[in-house]
């Protein structure tokens, strides 16, 4: 079954310093309908206005990535790490027993986009860390490489994934226009794609589906899914998470 939920069905946020984009139940947007998709909580579109950004504060027991899109975003932990972390970086924050952190724009006229996504751990109570790498365009183009695997996962390709505590994997294609990628799902598994930029068109048995920026497709089926880039700018950029 493909559910597609639009970018106007989104939660928006705005507080003035930083705009936001909810995908589940989040901060002030509650609904118990849309609280998660498997393991996925939260699935936040955030644009930090220059120099702004969230003070450190606690999280644990939780597996958080976040994907620069656009800008850069300042990453500080009280594990001592402090990156500028610059757009095609994706990080990796296992919480744990806990870790206070903070993100921010660093820059003095320009916003910062990123993705943030939080899953459940696959147990709790696990040893906090934070990693961090970018991964060029020209390695995602046109094809499916992971940037994040479940630990204990291994997995071949340019360039080695990052790691979370958690049967997950995700991917961050550049899908130029005509192209097609093909995803073959297993019944027991679920898949969510959100389209950053462009246009898509997907299908599999439930039809054919067009997509367009901010609209996601949450899929629980057991088909071979054939993604194709459709947009009139030449590439798309999606991100796909496969999860149980």
């Amino acid at each position: 079954m493909i559910k597609v939920v639009t970018s106007a069905e989104r939660h928006t946020s705005e507080r003035g310093w930083i705009h936001s984009e909810f995908s589940f139940s989040f901060a002030d947007y509650d609904d118990p309908s849309n609280a998660h998709f498997g393991c996925l909580l939260a699935h936040n579109d955030n644009q930090l206005n220059a120099t702004e950004g969230f003070k450190k504060h606690p999280h644990h027991d939780l597996e958080i990535v976040s994907y620069v899109i656009s800008g850069t975003l300042l990453h500080e932990d009280d594990l001592g790490n402090k990156y500028l972390l610059d757009a095609g970086t994706v990080q990796v924050m296992s919480a744990g027993t806990g870790v206070n952190h903070s993100e921010s724009n660093p820059s003095m006229t320009e916003p910062v986009r990123f993705l943030q996504m939080w899953f459940l751990p696959t147990s709790s109570n696990l040893q906090s860390t934070w990693e961090h790498q970018r991964f060029p365009t020209e390695m995602r183009r046109n094809q499916l490489q992971p940037v994040v695997v479940g630990h204990g996962t291994t997995s071949s390709g340019s360039q080695t994934p990052l790691h979370i505590h958690q049967d997950v994997s995700i991917y961050l294609p550049y899908l130029e226009t005509g192209k097609e990628i093909i995803f073959p799902q297993k019944e027991e598994r679920r898949t969510h794609l959100f389209l950053i930029s462009g246009h898509l068109e997907i299908s599999c048995d439930d039809g054919t589906f067009h997509l367009e920026p901010g609209d996601a497709a949450r899929i629980h089926h057991s088909c071979d899914l054939r993604i194709k880039g459709s947009s009139c700018e030449g590439i798309s950029e999606f991100i796909l998470i496969d999860l149980p």
